[in-house]
């Protein structure tokens, strides 16, 4: 649903901002979940992963190497859904 911007009026403007604006918050809660879940949850807990990952306890794996590489998959994902986000709505940069 792409509309030329120059052309658009500015109810319509407004009311593809406000979806955006939703979809937005939307998506940034989501993401905050998983990033809780990570950060805290996983590490409060981190005692109780008893086990070993390639000689290491999981626990100390999980806090040092997992929950960098899942910040920067929820980088990504926030990105990567951004951009489907701004296009759906018309706000792309690169239109």
């Amino acid at each position: 649903m792409q509309v030329d911007s120059e052309r658009d009026l500015p109810e319509q403007r407004a009311q593809r901002v406000a979806r955006h604006w939703r979809m937005n918050l939307r998506l940034t809660a989501l993401l905050l979940v998983g990033w809780f879940a990570v950060t805290f949850a996983v590490t409060f807990y981190g005692r109780e992963l008893n086990g070993a990952f390639f000689g290491w306890p999981f626990s100390f794996w999980v806090a040092a190497q997992g929950a960098l590489i899942v910040y920067v998959v929820l980088i990504w994902a926030y990105s990567h859904a951004m951009n489907r986000i701004d296009r759906d709505c018309g706000l792309a940069e690169d239109d």
